[in-house]
């Protein structure tokens, strides 16, 4: 099999040239004959590029190899076919420089500047940190904004020289954008360490993306190639000859081109015979002969070239030569010539990345480093940003060269707000070079940490402070135990983070800003932790003096004191606290707002069932989170949505955030809220029937809580999910075991009752199945409790009744709660309970279906297919074979199928609306725009919003809405 580009058209005997744009039925073959070889990777990029220009619909091509499998020429054939098509184009290369650039090469490709977007960020908003969030919304608004004018390709070669924003965006934007006629070619490089680009790609592929592995030519394929070059069929001593390119498409086709240069062939009456016998033996050679055969004055000039990257500025080259630009030109007019460089925008480029291998490696090691230094030093002297010559600079700085190590100082303060990956690599390399006794060693390692923690590399940010702590002076121990403090918190481990806080406060001499974000991390540790007891006494002495401390420890201990209050059922009290220190927060310094306690007081809002304010706070939350940089929140709104979507027994959006939230919490390493999103998925999962999905959420949470992590946010209410989970896997005894505590420790079990209203009638009706009545009169008396003590909070008293009535077969009070429970499934559930009751009592046949029907009609309409299906069962046994359903029976597919929410969207897309306008309008977030979306297109076998403008033009003709853009073809 090939390498090369080549579209059949789908009518036998047709052209092999492109027809005009608009004629045909969609992207034919290249520009130019030729490039045969491997009809899959031709066909991959025809339906693609098909699929977009006539159905609007995107998709995702992955092109890895080795060098010299013809990666690049087959890029340039798909650019080539879409530019006759009309598409937009965007084309980005990465090269090692890529890696200290934010976002190259997508901003390149797209015509952007990641540093003059932050420059004008940081203008408005200078205490941010980290400008990742923003940056990506920016890229994917102004790509929503081009795509919709019609169909698009994108092509991104090399990424294994990305940058870790670049792929992180992609990770992003691919996904968010695939219902646009926007097409993704993505290459990379398999030669050297796979890194992130390969957990990309590897994403993508699962994603859906067609994924393609270069391997070498083929004997068939060889001659096909072979025959293109030449223009003719190729004689056997060519064949023979071509067969020691042992498949190498870039090396093979030098290797034609380079014979075709010299005059070595004749070709007649379509044939082609070899006419020299002066070939070389070793082909693989044919690099370093092109390279031969240039003068040795140029050939200098390229190997200073060469060490400024595969692609340079003329300008760079002639500075580090020490020669005007115009002495220059003889020699840049041979290599071009030659065919080892070629014109690439505003600069010049090595025509193939191993023509570029092979000029640097013919300098020596010491030569190539003085290079680098000198490349280093001249770009510094320029001024403006260190960026440029930090690539240089960290492969030939020696240690304790305090210039360059400034530089890099410097490099690491401008890339640490875009890509703090790439300004850990920095500093790491700067704290490696810096000597033991440097004054600057504590803080360049400092800036290390900080970075690989922004960065989500907990675990390496651990280690570096560990190693700096060894070798600490007393004077600087206190801030690396705080450092410490916060890397155990945001990874999931608040025990630690506990324990490393006090070790903080414990050194003496310890500042005064310090000492409070010591204890700021000590409060938010105490109550992830559930070690209320040990906090208390400080939070209320420093809630009692707030004039004696800062923004950042009032805030940590009124959160503190939320959840001491909540714990011990002081509802309105607690969530005073909660909106207290969320405004403490909010008016103080960066420090004092990255702890973010307004997702806590959504949490409290959610438990309570105040959804409307919930949903008003958190989106508001939200957006502090992106205005401030604060990147490693960013999957927690999600997770948090996720649990208020669950509370409003909206189960595909809370699995849809959900999902969400996890995959973004894994990408940053940010682990703290992880029990809320494998929680919902496991109770979405048992409510819908699906326990084997169910049962491995389990495992996942086991992994994460029992993993040595120590009790994680959300624990409680995560426990006694897990519970639900294996009860209904039928595993009564070991359910009653998992949730031991809830029945057992008087304050889990309050603050359980409070956190989830469905909690006490599950704990109340398994206690009595399996025997335990002590135990169900423990839960009722304490549901009652907290229910009498917040009359203002009617899912209390809710909770309470519906547990009074199993626990006493009380009719009315199960009665009462299936009409005041705050959510459908809770009513329905209550319904259920009462149903059963009615039945056993015999007394009311009637009412007891009557109830029945009710439980039915609310799981229905909750999605709860597992609990109407034992419902449904429940009436068979009564008799009834058709249930009352008030609802409405929609088929599986086509537009009667789709839901309220489902055409509200589609309506808002055919309008011509992005996703992040359709949430805003809707009041949902882009990640639940996004799966109803799916559901649509599921619905209706499409995938592009270009259909879907169609079809619902069609539906409602009297009001199209916008056309949809001319696509060509």
């Amino acid at each position: 099999m090939g390498n090369y580009l080549v579209f059949h058209r789908t009518m036998a005997g047709s052209s092999p040239t492109v027809p005009p744009t608009g004629a045909g039925t969609g992207p034919g073959p290249p520009s130019r004959p030729g490039w045969r070889g491997r009809d899959r990777e031709s066909r991959a990029i025809t339906d693609l590029l098909r699929a977009a220009a006539e159905g609007g619909r995107g998709g995702v091509l992955l092109v890895e190899g080795q060098s010299g499998m013809g990666k690049s020429r087959l890029l340039a054939e798909a650019i080539d076919v879409a530019a006759g098509h009309g598409f937009m184009l965007a084309q980005g290369t990465a090269d090692e420089s890529s890696r200290l650039r934010p976002l190259e090469p997508l901003m390149s490709a797209l015509g952007e500047s990641a540093h003059t977007l932050w420059a004008a960020w940081a203008e408005a908003r200078p205490d941010a940190a980290d400008v990742r969030l923003w940056l990506l919304e920016r890229l994917q608004a102004r790509l929503e904004e081009r795509v919709a004018r019609g169909p698009m390709l994108i092509v991104l070669d090399d990424l294994h020289w990305a940058d870790p924003t670049a792929l992180l965006a992609l990770r992003s934007l691919v996904p968010e954008l695939a219902s646009y006629p926007l097409v993704w070619i993505l290459s990379r490089t398999t030669d050297d360490d796979p890194g992130n680009a390969e957990r990309l790609f590897d994403f993508l592929e699962g994603d859906g993306a067609t994924r393609i592995k270069l391997r070498l030519l083929d004997r068939v394929a060889t001659a096909k190639v072979v025959a293109d070059v030449l223009g003719a069929e190729p004689g056997p001593e060519l064949l023979a000859l071509a067969e020691e390119a042992g498949g190498a498409p870039y090396v093979l086709i030098e290797l034609f081109e380079g014979l075709l240069d010299e005059g070595a062939i004749e070709i007649a009456d379509g044939r082609a015979r070899l006419t020299s016998r002066q070939v070389p033996r070793r082909v693989q050679a044919v690099t370093r002969t092109r390279l031969g055969r240039l003068s040795p004055a140029t050939r200098h000039l390229l190997e200073v070239a060469a060490v400024l990257g595969r692609s340079f500025p003329v300008d760079d080259l002639a500075d580090l030569l020490g020669e005007p630009a115009s002495a220059l030109l003889p020699r840049l007019e041979e290599a071009q010539r030659a065919g080892v460089v070629t014109p690439d925008g505003d600069l010049l480029t090595f025509r193939h990345h191993l023509m570029w291998r092979a000029v640097t490696e013919t300098l020596s090691q010491p030569v190539r480093l003085a290079l680098h230094r000198q490349a280093g030093e001249m770009l510094l002297a320029r001024g403006g940003s260190a960026i440029p010559a930090a690539g240089h600079l960290m492969r030939s700085v020696r240690p304790g060269d305090t210039s360059a190590l400034a530089a890099l100082d410097q490099a690491v303060r401008e890339v640490l707000p875009s890509s703090p990956q790439t300004a850990a690599d920095l500093a790491g390399r700067a704290v490696e070079l810096t000597v033991p006794t440097d004054p600057e060693r504590f803080d360049r390692s400092m800036t290390a940490v900080y970075a690989l923690t922004a960065g989500g590399r907990l675990a390496e940010a651990s280690e570096l402070a560990n190693a700096v702590l060894e070798q600490a002076s007393p004077d600087k121990v206190a801030r690396l135990h705080y450092e410490l403090a916060y890397i155990r918190l945001l990874s999931g481990r608040p025990a630690d983070a506990v324990a490393e806080a006090e070790r903080a406060l414990a050194e003496e001499g310890i500042s005064d800003e310090l000492r409070d974000q010591a204890e700021h991390v000590l409060f938010r540790a105490l109550f992830v932790a559930f070690d209320h007891p040990r906090g208390r006494e400080r939070a209320e002495a420093v809630v009692a003096h707030p004039e004696r401390h800062g923004h950042a420890v009032l805030a940590g201990a009124h959160a503190l004191l939320t959840h001491i209050t909540w714990a011990e059922g002081h509802a309105a009290e607690a969530i005073a606290h909660g909106w207290t220190s969320m405004r403490i927060a909010a008016s103080g310094p960066i420090r004092a707002q990255h702890a973010h306690p307004a997702l806590h007081l959504v949490a409290l809002l959610i438990n309570l069932r105040r959804l409307d304010e919930a949903e008003a706070v958190l989106r508001a939350t939200e957006e502090e989170i992106t205005s401030l940089g604060h990147t490693v929140h960013a999957a927690s709104p999600a997770l948090f949505r996720a649990r208020l979507r669950l509370a409003a027994d909206r189960l595909d959006d809370a699995a849809a955030e959900a999902r969400a939230g996890l995959a973004l919490a894994d990408e940053l390493g940010m682990h703290a809220y992880t029990l809320l999103g494998i929680t919902v998925l496991a109770v979405v999962a048992v409510r819908r029937g699906d326990l084997d999905t169910a049962a491995r959420q389990a495992e996942l949470h086991d992994s994460k809580y029992q993993g040595g992590r120590g009790i994680m946010y959300g624990s409680v209410w995560s426990t006694w999910a897990m519970a639900t989970v294996t009860e209904a896997r039928g595993d009564l005894g070991k359910a009653l075991e998992i949730a031991h505590l809830c029945y057992t420790d008087r304050t889990k079990r309050r603050w359980l009752l409070m956190v989830e209203p469905d909690a006490a009638a599950w704990l109340t009706r398994t206690a009595l199945t399996a025997g335990h009545r002590s135990a169900a009169e423990d839960i009722t008396a304490t549901a009652e409790c907290l229910a009498a003590g917040n009359p203002e909070f009617p899912s209390l008293a809710a909770a309470a009744a519906h547990a009074h009535g199993i626990l006493h077969r009380d009719a009315a009070a199960l009665a009462r709660a299936a009409t005041t429970h705050q959510g459908a499934w809770g009513r329905a559930s209550a319904a259920e309970d009462l149903g059963v009751l009615l039945v056993r009592q015999d007394t009311d046949r009637t009412a007891a279906i009557g109830a029945l029907e009710q439980a039915m009609d609310g799981y229905q309409q909750t999605g709860a297919s597992r609990d109407a299906a034992r419902v449904r069962a429940r009436l068979r046994d009564l008799g009834v074979r058709h249930r009352h359903w008030t609802g409405v029976e929609r088929p599986d597919t086509g537009w009667d199928s789709l839901t309220d929410t489902e055409r509200k969207v589609t309506a808002l897309v055919a309008q011509g609306l992005t996703n992040p306008q359709i949430a805003g309008q809707m009041f949902i977030s882009a990640h639940t725009v996004k799966f109803h979306l799916r559901q649509v297109f599921r619905k209706l076998g499409i995938a592009s919003r270009v259909e879907l403008a169609r079809l619902a033009a069609e539906q409602h003709p009297a009001n199209p809405g916008p056309a949809p853009p001319h696509l060509p073809g």
